[in-house]
């Protein structure tokens, strides 16, 4: 895999898409470590913006456009690699997210990454566990989201359990309380909601059990300091300073009363709902004392980018998981992958492939393209690109387990359709490319095994590629023969000649 120095990014900066708030963080990189500059953050709630068919709503992306305008100062100048945006639920539920992706895009210079509900608690769990003391001991982390709660137990640095449940501050807050009233039937029912969610989980985490529980998100340190004010906690929450706030909340019926110091207005509304979710974990899960952290997603982010670039990409051990649990052949993909890189390296120019993330994709691609064997012979680059479209890739983003997937898809028969591609937005033609170079290597590796294999002359251009092997050599092996003679077939198909002597 393809890697760039630490040291090519003095300055690095996480921007987390959230569906209540959008944050960023501006870091330097010193000695391996992350020094915080700049932190800015703003409400938006873009899940406020999602219609029952959807949809984000033209006045929620322009909030977030906004909001990214003025972050876009600090990125500005950045390179690639040295800044990662993270979609979280609301951009998972938006039909339309391409539409404000793009926009994302032309303003950052950079590209959105919308990652699954657990990829999501990975990168929480990695900020928090950056951020508190290095202490033995399992460690219950909860972050409460606008649209998700996000559930970890881990130890130390790693993770165990990753989960990702759909409520959130704001998504209940438009249920329960639409116009900002607060009763106790209203509470119960946002409450009941929540423990019905958490039926799904609850029994995992208790078996895990845990010595810490950490709260990650604003919510819960709004809750926090509310409690505080009324001076029922120094420091951590319990249940008594949760009970306190909601007999406050129900005293004062609307969220506009509501006279705590230091709540900021634009925090009441969704406040009973949070309350009501976070009651409902502290019941569910017996917690007695929850502290908080000032870590999450973004500072997660921050580590895993940084661990990119020091050789510790969490997507290499993930990958490297996945084969192993599908038994695929591991010297079979070593070959492929590198033929794979070696018709990169002489097509790539030509290509237009010239970032780091096209060599990766492809390395990915060649080691992953057997995985359906496990499943049956038969149709079985299309279970793999199933499995890795859908499973729970610690590292990746959505957009990237697509693109894998795709690759994974039309490794052999026909190539992917224009349909298809299109679905990939400004990559299609990459991915194309992509496709038809682990094709190529496929082929030259049919026949499995250490056989010596000639060294091949390529040359590329806009809608063609020429192969020569050295003279005699096709006529010698029929097989190859006929395998790069029917893939010309193929390509035809997708208006790209190609041509091998």
């Amino acid at each position: 895999m393809v890697q760039r120095k630490q040291a090519d990014f003095p300055l690095v900066a996480a921007i987390d898409l959230g569906s209540n708030s959008f944050h960023m963080v501006l870091a330097k990189v010193d000695h391996g470590e992350i020094r915080i500059l700049e932190r800015l953050g703003e409400k938006v709630q873009l899940a406020a913006g999602l219609n029952d068919q959807g949809e984000l709503s033209e006045e929620a992306m322009q909030r977030g456009i906004d909001c990214l305008r003025r972050f876009a100062q600090l990125t500005n100048g950045l390179p690639d690699g040295a800044v990662r945006i993270v979609g979280t639920n609301a951009l998972r539920e938006a039909r339309n997210r391409a539409q404000f992706m793009r926009q994302v895009r032309q303003i950052i210079g950079h590209r959105v990454d919308v990652v699954s509900g657990r990829e999501e608690a990975r990168l929480i769990y990695l900020g928090v566990s950056h951020t508190q003391a290095d202490d033995a001991g399992k460690r219950l982390v909860v972050d409460i989201g606008g649209g998700s709660t996000e559930f970890i137990v881990g130890e130390r640095f790693e993770s165990i359990l990753r989960e990702s449940l759909q409520m959130g501050c704001v998504s209940f807050t438009r249920r329960y309380f639409p116009d900002g009233k607060v009763t106790p039937g209203r509470y119960a029912q946002a409450y009941t909601a929540a423990r019905l969610e958490l039926m799904q989980i609850e029994q995992a985490i208790q078996r895990l059990g845990w010595q810490e529980a950490v709260g990650a998100s604003g919510t819960i340190r709004t809750i926090r300091q509310c409690v505080q004010s009324g001076g029922r906690t120094q420091d951590e929450l319990t249940p008594e300073g949760l009970g306190w706030l909601k007999r406050k909340l129900f005293k004062a019926g609307q969220v506009d009363k509501l006279d705590i110091p230091g709540l900021k207005p634009d925090r009441k509304p969704i406040l009973p709902a949070g309350l009501a979710i976070l009651e409902a974990i502290v019941d569910a899960l017996g917690v007695q004392v929850m502290s908080h952290s000032d870590g999450a997603l973004r500072e997660g982010v921050l580590y895993d980018l940084l661990g990119r670039h020091q050789h510790e990409d969490v997507r290499e051990r993930t990958l490297s998981a996945l084969m192993e649990r599908c038994h695929v052949d591991l010297e079979q993909a070593a070959r492929v992958e590198s033929k794979a890189l070696s018709l990169f390296g002489k097509a790539a120019a030509n290509w237009n492939l010239d970032d780091d993330k096209h060599a990766n994709m492809l390395c990915w691609a060649a080691r992953v393209h057997e995985v359906g064997l496990d499943i049956a012979h038969s149709q079985y680059h299309k279970h793999g690109a199933y499995l890795i479209e859908h499973a729970d890739l610690a590292g990746f983003s959505r957009q990237e387990q697509q693109a894998l997937a795709l690759l994974v898809w039309g490794h052999r028969r026909n190539l992917p359709s224009a349909e298809r591609l299109s679905e990939m937005g400004d990559e299609a033609i990459t991915l194309l490319r992509l496709c038809m170079l682990l094709r190529l290597a496929i082929l030259y590796h049919h026949i499995r095994g250490n056989q010596d294999m000639p060294e091949l002359q390529v040359q590329a251009g806009d809608d063609f590629l020429e192969i020569h092997f050295p003279e005699g050599w096709l006529d010698a092996n029929p097989l190859t023969q006929a395998d790069f003679a029917q893939e010309a077939q193929f390509w035809a198909k997708a208006n790209y000649t190609l041509t091998v002597r």
